[in-house]
């Protein structure tokens, strides 16, 4: 009887401690569609936000996940209003400011045209010189690209603005993610509009970004791997592709 009595006890005090902890607070675009958005009801949703969630879930941390625009999102890891953000490429730049954990998945940076533009494709960055590029503020797409001397138009605050730009002949190629422009693209019923040029920008890894040595980092890691592994997160990608 004492022993079972020591065992509820046990148990009572490991559950008032994981109740203590504060919860990991994840921030991510709330402008990234069909990755992470705000529902109707004014709840995250999306692939990236479903995967984290079930990180997280997979970690047994308790967890916040908050969707806010790019630039806030920064802002706060910068900040350590957020513990981690979603997602971010692994260039130099984001490697240097960051711990990434990943990568959660990968996604391909394409540029996309008007059908009536010339350009049909490009082989180099210079073959994009005679052009204006949209791009949305804030955003890292690639370091050699990001470095290059182009036009540049970074007027666009989302990639749905970034398409409008796009249709109302603002700019004259936008650049991001494929799938996202081209849900945006669909959501204006524009796609026998536009061209995909073949050749991406590059087809990157999409990580969680973790201060410079936090252990959360590992931690999320390792959570991520043993999902991967076991195929539990297949599911989500399979339900958003439809």
């Amino acid at each position: 009887m004492k022993s079972l009595l020591w065992c509820v006890l046990l148990l009572a005090a490991a559950a008032a401690l994981a109740a203590d902890k504060p919860p990991w607070r994840l921030a991510a675009d709330a402008n990234f569609e069909p990755y992470s958005y705000l529902s109707d009801d004014m709840e995250p949703q999306g692939l990236d936000v479903e995967l984290v969630s079930a990180v997280m879930r997979e970690t047994g941390q308790p967890f916040r996940i908050s969707l806010l625009p790019w630039e806030r999102v920064k802002q706060q890891l910068a900040l350590k209003e957020a513990d981690a953000g979603f997602v971010f490429t692994g260039t130099l730049e984001r490697r240097a400011q960051y711990d990434l954990a990943g990568p959660l998945r990968k996604g391909q940076t394409v540029f996309v045209a008007m059908k009536r533009n010339p350009l049909q494709d490009w082989r180099g960055l210079d073959d994009l010189k005679p052009y204006v590029i949209g791009q949305v503020r804030g955003y890292s797409y690639d370091t050699e690209f990001d470095k290059a001397p182009l036009t540049r138009d970074d007027h666009a605050g989302s990639p749905r603005q970034l398409v409008a730009m796009l249709l109302a002949g603002r700019v004259d190629v936008i650049v991001g993610d494929k799938v996202q422009l081209m849900y945006f693209v669909q959501e204006q019923k524009a796609a026998g509009l536009v061209r995909v040029l073949p050749r991406p920008l590059v087809e990157m890894p999409r990580y969680v970004a973790f201060a410079k040595g936090d252990p959360r980092a590992r931690q999320f890691e390792a959570a991520l791997k043993r999902l991967q592994q076991s195929g539990a997160l297949q599911p989500i990608f399979q339900r958003w592709a439809q």
